[in-house]
């Protein structure tokens, strides 16, 4: 079944469940979605189904019907339409339990690897840069230097 969700400041967000046959909208009490508010005509606009969809008219209205914030007289609805019925928001919520086509299959060719040996290095994946594997006689010296001096300096 398809929805349409009211939010009315008085009341909050009401949901109408729609059945095969068309809904009335408006202030007066035979309307099948009654909307207490002074924005909204005794007679406002009916939704009623067409085919697999659902048509919104507007029944004239003084304050007039948007759906999507555009003017409307009479358009068919799509999930989520914002419907304003004076100045009640709605939103319309259109039946996705009905069954849908299965999409075509694609049939897929897989390749087999030519290859199957593990590479001789992952480094190349990293974004860091790759350490030096090979030391450096010159830092090496230095630093030898400078625990000496460091040693002469504590025995001092």
């Amino acid at each position: 079944m398809s929805n349409l969700i009211l939010t009315i400041e008085a009341q909050g967000k009401v949901a109408y469940e729609f059945a095969e046959r068309s809904s009335t909208i408006g202030r007066a009490p035979d309307n099948r979605i009654i909307i207490d508010d002074p924005s909204v005509s005794n007679r406002y606009a009916m939704l009623e189904p067409s085919g697999k969809e659902y048509r919104l008219k507007d029944f004239e209205s003084t304050n007039g019907t948007k759906v999507s914030g555009v003017p409307i007289t009479d358009t068919l609805l799509h999930f989520e339409d914002r419907i304003r019925f004076g100045v009640i928001e709605a939103r319309f919520e259109a039946d996705v339990r009905r069954p849908q086509p299965l999409p075509q299959l694609e049939t897929i060719e897989a390749k087999s690897e030519k290859s199957s040996a593990a590479p001789a290095s992952f480094g190349n994946a990293s974004p860091f840069p790759q350490r030096s594997t090979s030391r450096d006689s010159v830092r090496l010296t230095v630093l030898g230097i400078a625990a000496i001096a460091a040693l002469a300096f504590s025995a001092a």
